[in-house]
């Protein structure tokens, strides 16, 4: 029994008023009562017991989760890491190609740049003379004279300044052309980018190989519209079409010459004139550039080839195999169609069509 009612039962049977009925009664009552605790202490003993086990296994619950959790964050920087590897691995030679052109353009760049600067250079200097003159006319008063140098600093700072902003557009074409192509159309002046990126790359391969030798045309339709392009992006398809061009008659010229000595070379050197042609027209609601030279052209087994990724024709080191594949993806992604028409032996060119609007 529980101490504590075994103690009032001690105590009861020591009252003398009580009768025994009473006593027994009040035991009876406290044996109960005695019971119901054993059981109440019992249940709570149990539950203790259950809660203990629940607690161990809510604790190795947790822990458990938590290491999963810790598996899985693990498992998610893995991959992380191995998709972030792998779009470096397609980006590189994506931007190995593009690092190409535009080590290419450089030459050409700096070509085309210097001449706005010598005349810029040469007009400030004569500037510089004309008002030490003006300031001697001044001084002596003589006014005709003055006016009349004045006009000439004038006309001076108005080539400077127009020399100074083709400066600046060659500046920021080469930005254009450098930087990571933002997917903003702007109405675009194609006759503008054509020839600018023909010249470009021209003057590019001959600083690169002071060998180079080819004649370069333009035809361009002066009526056509300014559409929206990503300049940058048709740029880039400009470029690498035209160094194509300019690679194939070069190859034409080589191969030409290397077979002939003397007399001979001469002849077919006067011959051949290794030349590219770059033309705009317009054709419905297409506008059209064409890129054409009278190379040896494609070949018939490989012409299907050419615009697969990483297939190339030229030697190990001199191509990625990329330029077409990508030139194709972007007209195609402006709406617009690469073909090319070609003929073993007289040349080849390629058209680019793009929507007017």
């Amino acid at each position: 029994m529980n101490q504590n009612l075994q103690h009032i039962q001690d105590i009861i049977q020591q009252i003398e008023v009580l009768s025994d009925e009473q006593v027994q009664s009040i035991s009876k009552s406290l044996k109960d009562a005695d019971k119901e605790l054993t059981i109440l202490e019992f249940k709570l003993d149990r539950t203790e017991k259950v809660k203990r086990t629940t607690a161990i296994l809510l604790e190795e619950t947790i822990e458990e989760l938590d290491q999963k959790r810790k598996a899985i964050e693990e498992t998610n920087a893995a991959l992380t890491k191995s998709l972030e590897e792998l779009k470096a691995t397609q980006d590189q030679p994506i931007q190995s190609e593009k690092m190409a052109s535009l080590g290419e353009l450089t030459a050409g760049i700096a070509h085309e740049i210097q001449n706005p600067l010598n005349f810029v250079n040469n007009f400030a200097e004569v500037s510089i003379e004309l008002v030490e003159e003006f300031i001697e006319e001044s001084a002596v008063g003589s006014r005709q004279s003055a006016v009349e140098i004045l006009d000439d600093i004038k006309q001076n700072l108005d080539k400077i300044l127009h020399h100074g902003k083709r400066a600046d557009a060659i500046v920021k074409g080469m930005l254009q052309h450098s930087r990571t192509s933002t997917g903003q159309k702007e109405p675009t002046d194609i006759n503008a980018l054509a020839d600018e990126y023909l010249r470009l790359s021209y003057h590019g391969l001959r600083a690169k190989d002071k060998t180079f030798n080819a004649d370069f045309k333009t035809d361009f339709d002066e009526t056509l519209p300014k559409i929206n392009v990503i300049p940058q992006d048709i740029g880039r398809v400009l470029l690498n079409l035209i160094n194509n061009a300019f690679y194939a008659v070069s190859m034409r010229n080589l191969s030409a010459l290397s077979n002939l000595t003397g007399l001979e070379s001469k002849v077919e050197s006067e011959a051949y004139k290794p030349t590219v042609t770059v033309s705009t027209r317009r054709k419905g609601e297409m506008i059209e550039i064409s890129v054409k030279d009278n190379g040896n052209g494609i070949p018939a087994k490989v012409l299907d080839k050419i615009f697969q990724p990483f297939f190339t024709t030229k030697p190990t080191g001199e191509g990625t195999g990329l330029g077409l594949s990508l030139s194709y993806d972007i007209i195609k992604a402006h709406g617009g169609e690469l073909k090319v028409e070609t003929k073993e032996g007289e040349g080849s060119e390629f058209i680019i069509q793009l929507p007017v609007s």
